[in-house]
């Protein structure tokens, strides 16, 4: 095959869900690169993550890994995370990217996603044998991404057609996490829902994969991401607005969390929000390679993709 040009860029395209999936598909993004591009590192989010890829193999790793190992996959499968993942291409890499709610992954995929925590798996894990292959060779024979975004529509309303909805109760457990950006504990979420705390976290690790506690900590660690840096004069001040006990209490959980405090994060985003940040969780959840988490540790040439 021959070098794309160096002119050519690639493409990165997005798309919102149809209206059937919006309660479970968060959004659709295509992507084409013509080579090798510095790895992205997805930041722990609430979102579950499909790719469903037809070119070279994406590589994966923990982005918190002492010594990492790169794992490549066409197509996978990633549930919550409470580390970074990161993930790059070092070849022309053709895929679509699906972002679920939580509840709307439990929906689609059929699986309790406790599987799936801090794991990424092949996607047939979920949807049965030969699932993946029968819709990437549609994804690859398309023409356009229109073409591609329909394919796509099919194949994830033909999965939650027959299915039945989320619990009422565990939906309202989410809304009111999500609407105080993870400020709400344990105890005042079952008084809220007239549930106990066993009934509260049995549905948490089976709609969510991750306990409500831990949630919480994902939701505000991302609301402090987007928050415009206008809005604050300091870091103290950062922490106070996003539900923190105190600025020690914020840098512990975006250590755990990134690996990195809340000044050297924002710094190595280059973070330039202007607070219109669209989806539950913003724009915020994946940047692009810094010095500290740059470089895949991938398997040698003749190494064989796990999906091949």
């Amino acid at each position: 095959m021959a070098p794309a040009p160096e002119s050519d860029r690639g493409e990165n395209v997005e798309r919102r869900p149809p209206a059937s999936l919006s309660d479970q598909v968060i959004r659709y993004r295509g992507y084409r690169t013509p080579g090798a591009r510095p790895p992205r590192v997805n930041l722990p989010s609430a979102r579950v993550t499909l790719v469903l890829g037809w070119g070279e193999p994406l590589y994966v790793h923990d982005g918190n890994a002492a010594e990492p190992t790169a794992d490549g996959r066409r197509s996978m499968l990633a549930g919550l995370r409470t580390t970074p993942l990161v993930a790059g291409y070092q070849g022309a890499g053709h895929a679509i990217e699906v972002e679920f709610t939580p509840m709307g992954a439990y929906r689609c995929l059929g699986l309790p996603l406790h599987h799936l925590t801090d794991a990424v798996a092949h996607p047939d894990h979920a949807m049965g044998p030969g699932w993946t292959t029968r819709t990437t060779e549609r994804l690859a024979a398309a023409q356009d991404w229109t073409s591609r975004w329909a394919v796509v529509d099919d194949a994830l309303a033909e999965r939650v057609a027959d299915r039945p909805p989320v619990s009422p109760l565990m939906t309202e457990a989410w809304n009111e996490l999500w609407s105080s950006h993870g400020g709400m504990s344990v105890r005042e979420l079952c008084r809220t829902t007239g549930r106990g705390s066993r009934r509260i976290q049995t549905l948490f690790r089976e709609n969510i994969g991750i306990p409500p506690q831990t949630l919480s900590r994902i939701i505000r660690f991302q609301y402090a991401l987007k928050l415009p840096s206008s809005r604050y004069r300091s870091l103290a001040e950062l922490a106070a607005m996003s539900g923190y006990h105190d600025q020690a209490h914020m840098n512990r959980d975006f250590r755990n969390l990134s690996g990195h405090t809340p000044r050297q994060l924002r710094d190595l985003i280059g973070l330039r929000t202007s607070g219109t940040a669209t989806g539950p969780d913003g724009c915020l959840s994946d940047f692009f390679g810094t010095t500290s988490l740059a470089g895949l540790k991938a398997p040698s040439t003749g190494s064989r993709p796990a999906d091949a």
